[in-house]
């Protein structure tokens, strides 16, 4: 099969296509013809394996554990161990995979997998699993996020940003994005009542007191977002920009944690867990019409090196796919 591989960190300059052995299904895994997979900020950290704290447990201490990137696929059961119950071969299915999307074929716990929505397109339903799973755990897991309740969510126009706000409207709340200027009209478009222009105003100084802040974007510190909260609300901590290479982001977030139990308000931090369970959730709203996938950009397989720049860039609207 032809794969996107790579074999140490680095940019997207160190990936490259190259014919690869099928692998072989375990006793409780499938074995998926992907027909289309997703990358997100996570592929590119593990791609230059950042930031370096996390490479003993996350990614690799010397080099990369996976060869193969990409952390959504879509595709057709092509076959399936002999402890394997819930799917056959034909079925088509999605999930949130954390490696091994980029290739013609990935070999998955069953328990990974969803069968695919049948509104979708392949393209389409390998845009929803981990931003689509970030953003429903992080609002109604994490944040407990109410019918009427003020959220603000920062990033509103990037690949969570777009499930969440969409999601935030689903569950009742009135939702404000903040995005740049570009971006003001799509976010409206998926269903935010209120837009903010990080560009133009300092979200931290908004007159709006706020139930939930998800911070999906940003630099902002935990203390200066505080002040946007009301005084029991909750600032959930998913990512963000950091330009330190040691701890990313974590710095920040740590920083929150350690100052949350001297406040009134609930400063955490929050990452999503693969769940079948919440892919037939997110399936449902998309049947109901109450959510639908934002893509930006579709890359074929041998183009995916230009999709992580892309992405790396920071300015994706939505989702970006590659086509396998």
């Amino acid at each position: 099969m032809k794969a996107i591989v790579r074999d140490r960190y680095g940019s997207p300059d160190v990936l490259h296509l190259e014919d690869v052995p099928n692998p072989t299904p375990g006793e409780k895994d499938v074995l998926v013809r992907v027909r289309a997979a997703s990358i997100n900020p996570y592929d590119w950290h593990f791609l230059r394996g950042l930031p370096l704290f996390a490479r003993p447990a996350a990614t690799g201490l010397l080099g990369p554990r996976n060869r193969i990137l990409g952390s959504d696929a879509a595709g057709t059961v092509e076959a399936v161990g002999n402890g394997a119950t819930r799917f056959s071969a034909g079925d088509e299915v999605f999930g949130l995979v954390e490696a091994g999307g980029l290739a013609e074929y990935l070999s998955i716990s069953e328990d990974r997998l969803a069968p695919k929505p049948n509104a979708l397109t392949f393209e389409q339903a390998a845009a929803v699993p981990l931003a689509g799973t970030t953003a429903l755990q992080g609002l109604r897991d994490a944040g407990h996020l109410a019918p009427r309740q003020r959220v603000m969510i920062i990033g509103a126009s990037g690949g969570v940003g777009t499930f969440a706000v969409q999601i935030a409207k689903a569950f009742g709340a009135h939702v404000t994005g903040v995005c740049s200027t570009r971006n003001l009209e799509l976010v409206r478009s998926i269903g935010a009542d209120e837009v903010i222009d990080y560009t133009r105003e300092d979200v931290t100084q908004t007159p709006e007191k706020y139930d939930l802040i998800l911070q999906l974007a940003g630099a902002h510190s935990a203390l200066a977002l505080r002040r946007a909260l009301t005084h029991d609300g909750t600032l959930l901590l998913s990512s963000g920009d950091s330009p330190n290479r040691v701890f990313g982001p974590l710095d920040r977030i740590l920083k929150a944690v350690v100052l949350s139990p001297f406040v009134r308000q609930n400063l955490r931090p929050f990452l999503a867990k693969p769940s079948a369970q919440d892919l037939k959730i997110l399936t449902e709203l998309i049947d109901a019409g109450k959510v639908s996938p934002v893509i930006d950009r579709t890359y074929p397989l041998a183009e995916a090196p230009a999709a992580l720049r892309y992405l790396e860039l920071g300015h994706a609207r939505g989702k970006v796919v590659i086509s396998v």
